[in-house]
């Protein structure tokens, strides 16, 4: 079926009949509420991606936040949407909300704007808004055309648990009055109304089998109404509640910078308290373990390294000065344990590769016992993407990247062959990455973009703009395929068409390169990025190891940390990798490396908001979670907490531009504010 064909049925939803093959593969699943929808709730997590990307270096692809919004926005239909279109929905917004972040807005581009010339021989490059168009337009459709024969080998064959998308292909069927997704893998934990007791007691074997079904039935069909009667309300009020905060915080400062430990620690060591209620949210999805992971990060970093490096005179400057103050110190170290983890997380999936290609150039004697192939996919082959689409979409999109990125950043940012080398890099770091993913539900790009910076610093060497942008090449291809991979890990349990779903991901990127590169372009007018409002953590990661690998000069007594650190947190990755392998029930409270680096990367600030968001989590589930719903509801809500400080920050943008400032900085004494004058 073509595009034009399926595009001729975008205004003519039909309703899905479950387990009937006919039904679905003549369903409208690639409509135009569908899409309309999808785009709608994209955009709003395009914006706020950007806005907490620039601020943390934290971004979420919201993929079951996306599908509980669009299920709620479909209700106001004459016609609700089907499953299947709640999954074009999902997909469509997840492609449209995580650019900020493939297209390196957060990251790449901030780094590059901090370049010096007498360190780095380049001048520092702040692309204008057509340029930003074409740099995202050279890496915002590799992913997408690299995902359907990923989806083949990770989703057909392998069978791999991709936890998250697992976890909202069940918040879809509860939602739609659907049988369970058929599968026993893996679930992701603390969310009941997705991972219910009763769901998995329903499998065993019980003296009351009917008793026990018509109980979880009751459940769903709680868990339904509280959704249908109350999450629209819980979702409008969550998100004016943070809005409004948001607002306050604009027009008085102190609002989000509390100095709660004394001014002092505030103003000389960044000690502060930020009580944003999307931050709360943040911490609610992220949940209490990697919050806890991330809080552990910050107490040794700005409780521990940061004092003893500003004592031990090794940062002699201001502590959040990024070049001699203790944060640029720290730095280091954070770095080093995200390439660690990073690292040892991959080497499992290595190793299977390894041991595939050895067993397919093994010789077969008449003897030996042969696998057979058998093949499990379950659509029809006008419901997949054609593989003449793939090869297509694939060199088309490498060919028109690397002219694009020769015509932004000329023969002295990166020459031509070095770009085709990075997305071919991208391609192989990309399976990594997506094998990593579907069985920890963690995709390693901050060490896979740190890979490609390894690998250019010998192809090209001392050049370090070509370092950072053959960094984010390789990066874009790796976080884009995963982020997509959850998705039609989702679209597979609930039977939607690949093909609808590869449709949405080309309409999304699309948008979101207009999307992102006007919010970022709005957002270099009216801040200074990297700035105090906002740090762009990241880019100083970016930057700092390309300049390492060409100059070798790191601060100092900051290797013997680094390598001290790296080799605590290999053996910590080493041992999560075991115990997740053996199903140990106390795998998820193994710190992990990249929350504990990121802990190191922000300011306690932020830190502090996303652990109260993840004790509220778990105390949630422990004490009050015992009906149904009572987890979608928190969902909802955690939700609008980070939608509403994210849409409401456009309203500040615009403030700001046209020079609207700060009501009152009562309270602050100077220095403790972001952006303080004083």
């Amino acid at each position: 079926m073509g595009l034009w064909t399926w595009i001729s049925k975008l205004r003519e939803p039909q309703c899905c009949v479950d387990g009937e093959a006919e039904g679905r593969s003549s369903q409208a699943e690639f409509t135009f509420q569908a899409v309309a929808i999808g785009l709608l709730i994209g955009c709003l997590l395009c914006f706020t991606n950007l806005y907490f990307g620039l601020q943390t270096g934290w971004i979420s692809m919201m993929s079951l936040q996306s599908a509980l919004i669009g299920f709620l926005l479909s209700k106001m239909l004459p016609t609700p949407l089907s499953p299947q279109e709640i999954i074009v929905v999902q997909t469509t917004a997840v492609a449209t909300g995580t650019m900020p972040l493939a297209a390196g807005f957060v990251g790449i581009l901030p780094a590059l704007g901090l370049l010096e010339e007498e360190k780095d021989g380049s001048p520092p490059i702040h692309l204008s808004w057509l340029a930003a168009i074409g740099w995202s337009c050279s890496v915002a459709f590799f992913g997408v055309f690299l995902s359907p024969p990923i989806r083949k080998q990770v989703i057909i064959k392998e069978q791999l648990a991709f936890p998250s998308g697992t976890a909202t292909a069940q918040l879809i069927s509860v939602l739609h009055q659907m049988p369970p997704p058929d599968t026993t893998l893996r679930r992701r934990a603390g969310y009941r109304a997705i991972d219910t007791e009763d769901l998995i007691h329903s499998t065993a074997i019980t003296d009351e089998p009917e008793n026990h079904q018509e109980a979880a039935a009751e459940d769903n069909i709680d868990e339904r109404e509280v959704v249908q009667q109350e999450g629209w309300e819980d979702l409008l009020m969550s998100f004016l509640a943070s809005g409004a905060m948001t607002l306050a915080a604009y027009f008085f400062p102190i609002v989000f910078a509390i100095p709660l430990f004394g001014k002092y620690l505030a103003r000389e060591w960044l000690w502060s308290f930020t009580p944003s209620l999307s931050y709360v949210g943040q911490g609610i999805i992220m949940g209490f373990p990697t919050t806890l992971s991330m809080n552990l990060g910050m107490l040794v970093g700005w409780g521990i390294l940061s004092p003893l490096s500003k004592y031990s005179g090794w940062a002699p400057g201001p502590v959040g000065d990024m070049s001699t103050g203790a944060r640029g110190w720290i730095l280091w170290i954070s770095l080093a344990i995200m390439c660690a983890d990073s690292l040892i997380s991959l080497l499992p999936v290595v190793y299977e590769y390894c041991i595939k290609i050895v067993a397919w150039y093994r010789p077969t004697h008449p003897g030996d016992d042969t696998e057979t192939h058998e093949d499990l996919e379950v659509e029809t082959a006008d419901r997949l993407v054609p593989t003449k689409w793939v090869i297509y979409g694939l060199t088309g999109s490498i060919f028109v990247g690397t002219i694009l990125v020769w015509i932004v950043f000329g023969n002295d940012g990166i020459r031509p062959w070095a770009t085709l080398i990075g997305f071919m890099m991208g391609g192989l770091l990309s399976i990594l990455g997506v094998r990593a993913l579907g069985e920890t539900d963690l995709n390693p790009v901050s060490g896979l973009g740190k890979i490609s910076q390894l690998l250019f610093a010998w192809i090209q060497p001392g050049n370090v703009v070509a370092n950072i942008i053959a960094g984010g090449v390789a990066e874009a291809g790796a976080q884009q395929a995963g982020d997509l991979m959850q998705d039609l890990k989702t679209g597979h349990l609930i039977r939607a068409s690949p093909r609808a779903q590869f449709y949405g991901q080309l309409i999304g990127s699309s948008l979101s390169i207009i999307v992102s590169a006007t919010a970022y372009t709005l957002y270099q007018r009216a801040y200074t990025i990297p700035g105090p409002s906002f740090p762009a953590p990241t880019a100083y990661v970016w930057l700092s190891l390309a300049r390492l690998l060409r100059d070798g000069q790191l601060p100092q007594n900051s290797a013997s940390y680094m390598v001290l650190f790296a080799i605590i947190f290999g053996v910590i990755a080493g041992v999560k990798i075991i115990a997740a392998q053996r199903n140990h029930p106390y795998t998820k409270w193994i710190p992990s490396g990249v929350a504990f680096a990121i802990g190191f990367l922000n300011t306690p600030s932020f830190s502090l908001a996303r652990l109260i968001g993840g004790i509220v989590e778990y105390m949630y589930h422990k004490r009050i979670s015992k009906s149904g719903g009572a987890d979608i509801r928190l969902i909802v809500i955690a939700s609008g907490f980070v939608l509403g400080e994210g849409v409401i920050s456009v309203i500040s943008l615009v403030l700001k531009t046209y020079g609207v400032g700060v009501a009152s900085c009562w309270g602050c004494s100077g220095g403790v504010c972001a952006g303080c004058p004083a």
